[in-house]
């Protein structure tokens, strides 16, 4: 027979109060085993493809909309519309744009091309097309925090969207084994030779053949030599880069499989102590030629200080570090940079040691700038919080704290960047407010970025003299 309902509810007591064991074991399935975790997995993974696609043309391909007259002259480029409609009549070889009269569409390789006929045509004292000092290398810019859930992802792409609509090419590398950057970007990953896991593999590969080849001078055996390193030699950085449904963002991504890398790299450091393994992604965007290829290259982390995080942040020239302004976010921030102070000063000590031993100059870490940036704020409520954030962590701070709109989580569901969803789809004021909470972290970003290169400009010159 059946026992009647806890008395909880009708005492009014709070609902884990006179919860009945026996009926709770009612409740329960069978004790899990391990391949219930694999079904769960497989479920899961339907799951993701299936929501992926939501920003998909219905052919399975996911495509960047078309831009309106209007967006084109009020972000995109310092022109009014009857200005650009009179430039357009006077010049037919120009992209026209789709639609009839004033409503005209234009993709964004269009806008690149408008770009640079006003850089050549237009007026002088306007900025048509983006700076970049000729000459001087890419920015690297990681985003990283090892606490999950901060906005690393979103904040990495709708940088690189940003950098994009601003007229510059960007290289994203997916640094991260959730593989959420390669989704937003449309782009599949088959298995880890398509990661950065094949360049990591690479540099190492390098240096044992280096030190293989001294061991054989040396009357030494040499080290194993194994399949994985043999094909690792074979790959070329830029066979691994993707294209996008982006005109000008390419992706090295990532899946499941480059977890292993965390597990591979330790045992590589162990055979050989004189591989600099955190040196190995900055050797491959070298060897790769990306610094010259890519005026941007943005970096999205794992949620932990691993081998992988390590590696970016040695290839890193800006720093940039996602936060929400809640104590506990503060205070993980405030650990994340005290791990990387304990791990790269660790770093530097030990290489340093055997410098100084072989009377070389030392070595140490530097970046041009770091900030940290406040994501998903609501001023209504988290105002106080986020200026004493601000106190305690002063210049490393953006001054914008980027908010929380109906418009971002709205592309968090269909798997896009908030520039990459149809402003027909809001009231245009709403619109124009969520577009504003990243064009500004854009501006912030952006203003550190150039200030980096004028000053490396300035330093090049400096030592021309």
């Amino acid at each position: 027979m059946a026992k009647p309902p806890p008395p909880s509810a009708k005492a009014g007591l709070p609902p884990y109060y006179n919860i009945d064991p026996e009926r709770a074991a009612a409740k329960l399935a069978q004790p899990i085993d391990t391949a219930r975790f694999a079904k769960a997995a497989t479920f899961a993974a339907r799951g993701r493809d299936d929501l992926a696609r939501r920003g998909y043309a219905p052919d399975g391909q996911k495509r960047l909309r078309k831009f309106s007259t209007w967006e084109v002259c009020k972000y995109l480029l310092p022109v009014n519309s009857a200005h650009l409609r009179r430039v357009l009549r006077q010049n037919p070889d120009l992209p026209q744009g789709e639609g009839e009269a004033g409503s005209k569409w234009f993709t964004l390789d269009d806008v690149l091309i408008l770009r640079d006929h006003f850089a050549k045509e237009g007026a002088k004292d306007r900025e048509y097309k983006a700076w970049r000092p000729e000459g001087l290398p890419a920015k690297v810019v990681a985003v990283a925090n090892f606490k999950g859930g901060v906005g690393k992802t979103s904040t990495a792409a709708h940088l690189a969207m940003s950098a994009a609509l601003d007229g510059y090419r960007v290289l994203v590398i997916d640094l991260d084994s959730q593989g959420s950057m390669t989704s937003i970007m449309g782009c599949q990953i088959e298995d880890e030779w398509e990661t950065v896991f094949p360049l990591i593999a690479r540099d190492y590969a390098l240096r044992l053949q280096e030190e293989n080849h001294i061991r054989a001078a040396q009357g030494l055996t040499p080290h194993p030599f194994d399949e994985t390193l043999a094909e690792a030699l074979k790959v070329s950085p830029r066979n691994l880069v993707k294209r996008t449904h982006w005109p000008n963002i390419d992706l090295i991504g990532a899946q499941l499989n480059l977890y292993w890398a965390e597990f591979q790299v330790p045992v590589w450091r162990m055979q050989l102590r004189s591989w600099a393994l955190w040196d190995a992604l900055t050797n491959a965007l070298q060897e790769g030629g990306f610094l010259d290829d890519y005026d941007i290259i943005l970096l999205d982390t794992p949620p932990a200080l691993g081998y992988l995080t390590i590696n970016a942040l040695a290839a890193a020239d800006i720093l940039l570090v996602p936060l929400g302004a809640s104590f506990l976010e503060f205070d993980s921030t405030g650990r994340f940079f005290d791990m990387i102070y304990s791990t790269f000063a660790s770093i530097e000590e030990g290489e340093n040691r055997n410098r100084r031993a072989d009377g070389l100059p030392e070595m140490r870490f530097e970046w041009d700038a770091v900030r940290a940036l406040v994501t998903r704020f609501d001023p209504a409520q988290q105002t106080d919080l986020g200026n004493i954030i601000q106190a305690y962590f002063g210049d490393f701070m953006t001054t914008y704290r980027q908010e929380m709109t109906v418009m971002v989580g709205q592309a968090g569901e269909q798997v896009s960047g908030i520039y990459e969803i149809d402003y027909r789809d809001f009231n245009r004021d709403t619109y124009v407010r969520g577009r504003e909470t990243f064009d500004r972290t854009w501006a912030e970003v952006k203003e550190v970025i150039l200030g980096t290169w004028w000053r490396d400009q300035q330093m090049a010159r400096a030592q021309k003299e």
